[in-house]
């Protein structure tokens, strides 16, 4: 079946859904196959108010696995998606096939808003994980938008917000170091896995290194190189896909690294104080980090 005839079996799914006896769509909304509009501004972070107590409107979920494209390149456009749960990347695609990241849509987020300019995709979608994704027909929500002012209003909030954090993205990759972008990165993802109500001092990268290097515009043995001094300094602790963070406010301000002699220095600073205490003189004391960072 062809992306074309998939979007539109799932535009006649979403439209369906206003067509649902109550006992009908009710029994589908426990198996989790749909969320009315409270449940959707829940999602996305912004109020709802006592005229969005319509349940009976309805926003079918659609379910994808790891891998699965939810849009191509090209393809025209007619859907929003909110992401209800799992992990995404959208991408550029050049003419050589070379991938170009351009963010990680997580719990919560809307993409599909660079199709509405041209009524085509303007980028590629993917699940990185099995994904459950709310789906916003985009006759919908400019119908929603003429009955519900503020809900407009907030969704163009929504967008904003989106906007917001690509302009950041691009002014960090023009401004920073290597490190300092790596370092952004992390602390952006732990902020955004304390908003959907998880840890953020540990999380599992569901991108790989590749991809975080294209979305940052680096290779991947910068990535990983880098990653692997920031667990030797203490700033981090990885474990495979596994990231912990240590010290969120010197990765949040963090420029460069320090050379690797002053970090072989600090690990071994580290290993003596781990050390059981002896009558030997333990030499000099390992340097601070605001000493590294001077240094």
């Amino acid at each position: 079946m062809g992306a074309t005839q998939v979007q539109e079996n799932r535009s006649e799914a979403s439209a369906m859904s206003m067509r649902l006896p109550p006992m009908e769509a009710g029994w589908q909304r426990q198996g989790k196959l749909w969320s009315n509009l409270k449940e959707l501004c829940a999602l996305l972070r912004i109020p709802a108010t006592s005229t969005m107590n319509d349940d009976d409107l309805l926003f079918q979920h659609v379910q994808f696995k790891t891998g699965q494209r939810i849009h191509t390149i090209g393809q025209p456009f007619d859907t929003l998606y909110i992401v209800h749960s799992g992990f995404l990347k959208t991408v550029l695609i050049d003419e050589y096939g070379n991938e170009q990241v351009l963010s990680f849509p997580m719990k919560g987020d809307l993409f599909g808003v660079d199709g509405i300019h041209t009524r085509r995709y303007a980028s590629e979608a993917v699940a990185l994980s099995n994904c459950d994704l709310v789906l916003l027909p985009f006759k919908k929500f400019t119908a929603l938008g003429r009955t519900h002012i503020e809900l407009e209003h907030a969704m163009y909030s929504v967008m904003s917000r989106e906007l917001v954090r690509e302009q950041s993205m691009v002014s960090m990759l023009g401004a920073l170091s290597a490190e300092a972008r790596v370092a952004r990165f992390l602390v952006s993802l732990s902020e955004r896995f304390a908003d959907m109500g998880y840890s953020s001092k540990l999380f599992n990268l569901r991108m790989t290194r590749h991809e975080i290097g294209s979305y940052l515009g680096l290779t991947l043995e910068t990535v990983s190189r880098t990653l692997s001094a920031f667990n030797e300094i203490g700033l981090i602790t990885v474990d495979q896909r596994s990231i912990g963070i240590c010290d969120a406010d010197a990765l949040r301000t963090l420029r460069r690294l320090p050379p690797s002699t002053t970090r072989n220095r600090q690990a071994a600073g580290r290993k003596n104080r781990a050390a059981p205490v002896t009558d030997e003189p333990s030499g000099a004391e390992p340097a601070t980090w605001d000493q590294l960072m001077s240094a």
